[in-house]
């Protein structure tokens, strides 16, 4: 596997390999890509934040997902990290793998380690998505494997195709 630089995302978007909507150049890094903060979910609340400033109360999981759409080739998959800024608030990330031949917002999950409230304002960036190559296409890429979330729009908790 090799980690794609910023000029490879940049030409991978360019070239229509790879797919992240709402493409914001300040948020390209070195080796990835910030996404940003669209909708908040507090763990047990059936409200969903789509505007403002969030708090989310000290030792409590919430759920956020992003403003962008991602669209995988089959030929790369991606990791996700916490952008350092929200580990130092005491908050920790709760990420999967970016499968190839995924498509559609990311929904993961954060705890607020802290015994105070930590406040998320939506747009922000949250964390950054490292691409990576596979050494060959997947022969059954996500969505003709399990696709459980593929197309998701939003905080998406269960799966859309069961």
């Amino acid at each position: 596997m090799t980690i794609l630089s910023d000029k490879d995302i940049a030409e991978s978007i360019s070239n229509g390999c790879l797919g992240i909507s709402d493409f914001i150049e300040k948020n390209l890094t070195p080796n990835g890509y910030d996404v940003t903060i669209s909708e908040i979910k507090i763990n047990g609340s059936d409200t969903i934040y789509k505007e403002g400033t969030v708090k989310i109360p000290a030792r409590t999981m919430a759920f956020v997902s992003t403003k962008e759409r991602v669209r995988m080739p089959d030929d790369m998959c991606a990791q996700l990290w916490m952008r350092t800024t929200w580990m130092r608030k005491g908050l920790i990330g709760v990420f999967g793998k970016i499968d190839a031949g995924y498509e559609g917002t990311l929904t993961f999950g954060c705890y607020n380690t802290n015994d105070h409230d930590v406040e998320y304002p939506i747009g922000e960036r949250f964390c950054q998505i490292v691409f990576e190559t596979l050494s060959s296409a997947s022969i059954k890429s996500y969505e003709k494997r399990s696709g459980h979330y593929q197309g998701s729009t939003g905080i998406v908790l269960d799966p859309l195709k069961k």
